[in-house]
Parts: C-alpha cells; sequence; structure tokens
C-alpha cells in the first residue's frame, strides 16, 4: 500500500486549523468506515512496510533489518553447510525456498540469494551439478509485491545494484499470513522468516476494551504497561508462534531448514520490559515520542481519546525461553542453534553526524517510522491525520537534543532448526 511522500516541514498553529477543518468536514464518514481491531477491515489487509522507494519507503528505512541479516548471515551459511542434501541429480525435483514475511528491497533479495548460493555452490561442489531452484516470496496481501517484483525483474532505481536483480532461480509472491498454511505438505527445504515474527496477527481484543482491566489506555504500545495488558499481548504471541511452528512443520520436509529472526529479549526480561535500558526506551519509535505525537493530536482537538485509544502497535518482543518452549511444544523440530544478539540503532559516525544537523535526524527518525507503520496509521486515521502524527513525530525527535546522545539497541532472536 504506497502513498505519497510526506511533507517534512513543522506543523504550524496555522496548518492544524487547516487540517482540523479539513478533516472535520469528513470525519463522520472516516470513522463509520476506518480500520477497527476486529471491525470493517482486519489488521491483514493493511498490516505491512509502506511500499514503493520513496524518503518513507521500507526499501529506503530498513537499516536495522539489514544489519540483523548481516548479524545472522554466518549462523545461516553455517547453517546451509551442514543441512542435508536433497537431489541426487540434476534430472530431479528442483530446491524450494520461501522467504516468510518478504516485504520489499534488498533485504529479502539478498537473503534468498545467499541460500541460493550457498546451496549451489555445495552441490557443485560435491554432487557435481547445479540444481534448480524455486524462492518464494511470502507476505500479507496489503505488502507491494509490485515493486519486488519490478525488483525481480531488473526494472530497479538507479541506486540499486546489479546483484539484486541477477538470480539464480525462478520466483513466485504468496500473499497470505505465515499463521496460516501457505504450501502443500512437505514443499519446502528450506523457511526463512527474518524481522518479521515480532508482528502479531492481530490485537487482543481486551487491549481496546475500555471495560477490560487490560484497557492500554493512552499507549500506542506496550513496554512498561500494566500487567494486565502485556499478559495479553504475550497470550497473543504465544497463540501466534504456536500457529507459525504447526504450519511450518507440514510444509518443510524431513531434514529440511528452518531459519528465524525475529524481535526480541533475553529470559533474563520479563515482559513488561520490551526493550531493555532507559535510553533505548526513551528512543525507541514506539515508545515516548509516539505516545507525546498521539497525544498533541488529542490534545489540539484534531482526534478523541477513543480513536487514540483504540490504537496499538501489533509487535511483541518474545524472549528466548518464550520461543524454546513453542518449539518443544510443536515437536519435528530440533534446534541447533538459538541466540539472542543486540543491535545497534545506528552506527558511532552517523550518530556524531546527527548531532550537528538534529533535523536531519528527525527526518530519519519519522522515515523509518512511516516505513513500518504508516499504513496501518492511515487505516486509523486516514491520510490526512497521519501525516499530522508523523509531522509531530518529526518535530519532537528533532528539538529533543537529549535523544542524540542516547543509544538505542534492538534486541533479536535468531534460532536454526531442523525438521526431525
Amino acid at each position: 500500500m504506497e502513498s505519497p511522500p510526506f511533507s517534512s516541514t513543522m506543523v504550524s498553529s496555522a496548518s492544524a486549523k487547516d487540517v482540523a477543518s479539513e478533516t472535520n468536514s469528513s470525519a463522520i464518514e472516516w470513522h463509520s468506515r476506518r480500520w477497527t481491531w476486529g471491525g470493517p477491515i482486519s489488521l491483514h489487509r493493511v498490516l505491512c512496510m509502506q511500499g514503493g522507494d520513496d524518503d518513507g519507503s521500507y526499501a529506503k528505512n530498513s537499516d536495522a533489518p539489514a544489519s540483523a541479516v548481516t548479524l545472522s548471515k554466518p549462523l545461516l551459511l553455517n547453517a546451509i553447510q551442514s543441512m542435508k542434501l536433497f537431489l541426487a541429480s540434476k534430472h530431479d525435483d528442483s530446491l524450494r525456498i520461501a522467504d516468510l514475511g518478504c516485504a520489499t528491497g534488498y533485504n529479502t533479495l539478498a537473503t534468498v540469494n545467499m541460500v541460493v548460493e550457498g546451496l549451489r555452490k555445495r552441490y557443485v561442489e560435491e554432487l557435481g551439478f547445479e540444481p534448480e531452484f524455486e524462492a518464494f516470496f511470502s507476505d500479507l496481501p496489503s505488502n507491494d509485491f509490485n515493486y519486488l517484483f519490478r525488483t525481480l525483474s531488473g526494472v530497479v532505481p538507479a541506486d540499486c545494484s546489479r546483484e539484486m536483480s541477477r538470480r539464480r532461480y525462478f520466483a513466485a509472491g504468496v500473499p497470505g499470513s505465515f499463521y496460516h498454511r501457505l504450501f502443500p505438505r512437505a514443499k519446502l527445504h528450506v523457511a526463512v522468516s527474518l524481522s518479521a515474527l515480532h508482528w502479531l496477527s492481530q490485537i487482543p481484543e481486551a487491549v481496546t476494551n475500555k471495560s477490560s482491566p487490560a484497557w492500554n489506555r493512552g499507549r500506542a504500545w506496550i513496554d512498561g504497561a500494566k500487567d494486565e495488558v502485556v499478559e495479553a499481548y504475550a497470550r497473543q504471541s504465544e497463540e501466534d508462534l504456536d500457529d507459525f511452528l504447526r504450519c511450518r512443520k507440514e510444509e518443510i520436509v524431513e531434514g529440511g531448514m528452518l531459519f528465524m529472526l525475529m524481535g526480541g529479549r533475553p529470559s533474563s526480561r520479563q515482559p513488561c520490559d520490551q526493550l531493555g535500558d532507559p535510553d533505548s526506551r526513551d528512543k525507541h519509535p514506539f515508545t515516548t515520542s509516539m505516545d507525546q505525537a498521539w497525544q498533541e493530536l488529542l490534545d489540539e482537538g484534531l482526534i478523541d481519546e477513543e480513536t487514540r485509544d483504540g490504537f496499538n502497535i501489533p509487535a511483541y518482543m518474545r524472549s528466548t525461553e518464550e520461543v524454546e518452549r513453542a518449539m518443544a511444544k510443536c515437536g519435528g523440530f530440533e534446534i541447533q542453534r538459538m541466540e539472542y544478539r543486540r543491535i545497534r540503532e545506528h552506527s558511532e559516525e552517523k550518530q556524531e553526524e546527527w548531532s550537528r544537523d538534529p533535523a536531519s535526524y528527525g527526518r530519519s527518525k519519522a522515515n523509518l517510522v512511516r516505513a513500518t507503520l504508516g499504513p496501518i496509521v492511515e487505516a486509523h486515521l486516514g491520510r490526512p491525520l497521519a501525516r499530522e502524527l508523523f509531522d509531530r513525530f518529526q518535530r519532537r525527535v528533532s528539538t529533543d537534543l537529549g535523544l542524540l546522545a542516547k543509544t538505542c539497541f534492538y534486541g533479536v532472536i535468531v534460532v536454526c532448526a531442523i525438521r526431525k
């Protein structure tokens, strides 16, 4: 789902009045059909990374996932080197690989290329032939498959490398939720899911119910929220991971590999402590600055409390213990390796650069938020108010010079498992 470029200018009180005038005229119409967590538009139809290739797109704002892919590359390559070889000759069936939660851009192509090239070299060196490969790129129907297909076809922006469009495999798109079956039984030899499994299939209903103890009033996310909210998210996360593993157990052949990288936390941290340290909590795009931006819209009369409290970010950082427990419950997989790692938000050089130009940092951070949350915010607020929210977020980040002195870390869990 693509959106036009967002304005990077700061919002004045005059422009806020213009927006209020613009939105009030259609507020009743919009809010009667807008997205709700169990209402007219379901989450799987709007949850996606921002499409296209403009400044607010995921393709231009996926440095953190790219760092995670780079971090996991040695683990993935080692797993490929040790996994079973399935084909005896070039006349046998093809090898099938799936990227689950592929999004768009370089990361998914680099990952699939890595898997294909690693397996190709093994077959050539050990068995003397090069097999054929099929690669399936799967994500929710709301994903910008058009941009992905253009990239696969070599119709890419000038700043993309040739490696992104050169491939040794037959490609196909598979729209659908990875919390459901996507492939026939025993179809896949390798399934990877990178930086996707921390997104939930839905927001727990209790979180948006005013009469529920789990009502998440005044927050967009759960880090530091009350226990009932966190417990509701944890239950949903457990159900989702159970569903994901059950489906992959059916789809992956015996001896095949499941490789997962997801946002996570160590087992030593409680679920309410999703981020782990005060600096990460202050600087993370889902927390303080995001809540303040929503509050500004409320204070200015552009939204009401129901609209603010009806929005919750559908993400949960599992612990290594929660992942291991789900794997044991599912059965059918042998964990080869599981690790928790921390990724720095950006380099020290980039931090120094932004300290000299806080406005540039604000734009960068706002573009990151647009890339990850843009589609679901637009579905909830409509495009004009979504633009206002992101502009306010940008202004807050640009003017809070204390943020630039802090370092945000993203926690990830990497799991390599073999289908028994």
